[in-house]
């Protein structure tokens, strides 16, 4: 398995966390609105790094997928706390547009990763979001297995008798 860590587009999700979490120690905690924003702000900055980990833990196409869209969306938070911290009154705007500047940074290198997920190498998604081109949730699993299948809650109720 390849290091991660040495991957750019995991340094950078490090260093966009880093700044998320160096702006936050600058916002105020007086103001309630400032305040639960960074929180949400670190929150969201914690969670890009470890997708990227946990999508090259997996190497498996609907798991990459699934990561992808969390980093996406926690990406995109991120540029939404910093207008809701201008709207809030934080007066640091250099500090907002260093984070925007970030995420774009992430974002040319996102896309670059994504492109090379292995779509031949998944597990079907039965909840049908992130399979790969042409295949379908309720699809023969080609390997014979069902990972991702509903029947585990039927192995329980066996077990149970």
């Amino acid at each position: 398995m390849k290091d991660y860590t040495k991957m750019p587009i995991y340094r950078k999700a490090r260093e966009l966390a880093e700044l998320a979490f160096k702006l936050a120690d600058v916002i105020d905690d007086e103001n309630e609105d400032l305040r639960v924003t960074k929180e949400f702000m670190r929150n969201d900055a914690m969670v890009i790094p470890a997708n990227v980990a946990r999508a090259e833990g997996a190497d498996i196409y609907d798991v990459r997928m699934e990561s992808a869209a969390l980093i996406r969306k926690a990406a995109m938070e991120l540029k939404l706390h910093c207008h809701a911290l201008r709207e809030f009154g934080f007066g640091e705007p250099a500090y907002l547009d260093l984070i925007r500047t970030e995420v774009e940074e992430f974002r040319e290198l996102f896309i670059d990763w994504v492109a090379d997920f292995d779509p031949n190498h998944y597990h079907i998604d039965r909840w049908g979001l992130f399979n790969p081109p042409g295949v379908n949730p309720r699809d023969p699993d080609p390997d014979g297995g069902d990972y991702g299948s509903d029947d585990l809650d039927d192995e329980d109720d066996e077990d149970r008798s």
